[in-house]
């Protein structure tokens, strides 16, 4: 990517070196690691520079041979890393996990992020003035937990302003990391966005809400919702003026936020800190969602991680490329099932025609697919059953 060509997405977000179990079992147990990559939006300017986009990662890591080995492995994937920095007082974090589903009791991870470099991104080292042009910002609710200045970043970039970009923003509720109110914070950053993907194991969680008509209720402002349902697949609620909005037809800027039903945000029937006339978000929607529900695919699944940012990936590559929501949805389905069917959190997605040719199958053939490993390069391993 060139200096004077934008960026389709700019992902902003604290990534580390993973340290991937050799076998499953308890931490204590396992006797040797793989050395791998993750991140929340690291994994989503991976993937989308992996699938044809041009994609910037912006983000700080220690001046030390974790930070080199991040870096290297990010720009690899074709994404342009020329706006990470390097802090020669703090380290790159890192983290070690079990393989297990982070749904599951027995998943163990043990972060080594506190004090990291990326913990130090602030809008003082972040100005938004110095971010690389791009049609859409990725960020991440996981952000918003490593540091205050972190979160106040986070509120400069998702606040109102001329030529802001689409904003994308996966919740990304992550309880271990938070050691203060993270609920009402979480509420209104997704409420600032343009796209927002949330699961409903984590609206229940952080804010008490449980079905996705209650999650959209929640979130009024986002021109799309994209609510996570596990093996029920997604319902997309769908309002939008398009990839470029206008001041007053998004949340880039302009009309008060209206207020919202009670929530629970730090205490039973408390009310979201979302301040009526804030001077930022969309003007009340003048008619009704349109709401699309998709069917997860079926997948023989190597190991239960990175899905949901292999999902934002596919619905964002396909949003730049102007696809109906349902097709979005099935995108990130496909995407979400590269990633499952790898140890890691990353892999090739697969070729774009083939992607696409899936994407448009009927219902009926849709339901009947089955991936397994090696599917993305390799047509006997799309079944159908």
């Amino acid at each position: 990517m060139s200096g004077t060509t934008p960026a389709d997405v700019v992902c902003l977000g604290e990534s580390m070196v993973t340290f991937l179990p050799s076998r499953p079992g308890r931490l204590a147990d396992v006797p040797s690691f793989d050395r791998g990559i993750g991140g929340a939006e690291s994994n989503v300017a991976c993937a989308l520079a992996a699938a044809g986009h041009r994609t910037a990662w912006v983000s700080r890591v220690g001046a030390d041979g974790f930070g080199d080995h991040l870096v290297e492995a990010v720009a690899a994937y074709g994404v342009d890393t020329s706006f990470v920095r390097r802090d020669p007082a703090r380290p790159t974090g890192i983290y070690f996990r079990t393989a297990t589903d982070r749904a599951t009791d027995v998943h163990e991870v043990a972060y080594y992020r506190a004090g990291s470099a990326a913990s130090a991104m602030s809008p003082s080292t972040v100005p938004c003035d110095g971010l690389p042009a791009g049609r859409i910002l990725h960020l991440s609710g996981i952000t918003a937990a490593l540091s205050a200045d972190c979160l106040a970043l986070l509120h400069e970039l998702t606040a109102p302003r001329a030529g802001r970009p689409l904003i994308s923003f996966d919740v990304n509720y992550r309880p271990g990391l938070w050691r203060g109110e993270s609920a009402g914070v979480l509420l209104e950053l997704a409420r600032r966005a343009d796209v927002v993907f949330v699961g409903e194991d984590e609206a229940e969680a952080a804010w008490g809400v449980v079905g996705a008509a209650a999650i959209r209720e929640a979130l009024p402002e986002p021109g799309v919702v994209v609510v996570k349902r596990g093996a029920d697949g997604v319902t997309v609620f769908s309002h939008e003026p398009g990839l470029r909005p206008e001041p007053r037809a998004s949340n880039a800027g302009g009309a008060d936020l209206q207020p919202v039903r009670r929530l629970r945000t730090g205490g039973p029937g408390a009310t979201p800190p979302v301040r009526e006339g804030a001077g930022w978000g969309e003007a009340p929607r003048s008619g009704p969602d349109t709401v699309t529900h998709v069917p997860a695919l079926r997948v023989d699944v190597v190991a239960p991680v990175g899905a949901g940012d292999a999902f934002a990936a596919g619905f964002l590559s396909a949003t730049l490329r102007g696809l109906p929501v349902r097709t979005r949805a099935r995108h990130g389905h496909l995407m979400a099932a590269a990633v499952l069917t790898v140890p890691g959190d990353l892999t090739a997605p697969p070729a774009r025609e083939r992607a696409d040719r899936l994407a448009a199958l009927g219902d009926d053939a849709w339901g009947r697919l089955r991936l397994g490993p090696g599917w993305t390069g390799d047509d006997t391993e799309v079944r159908t059953t």
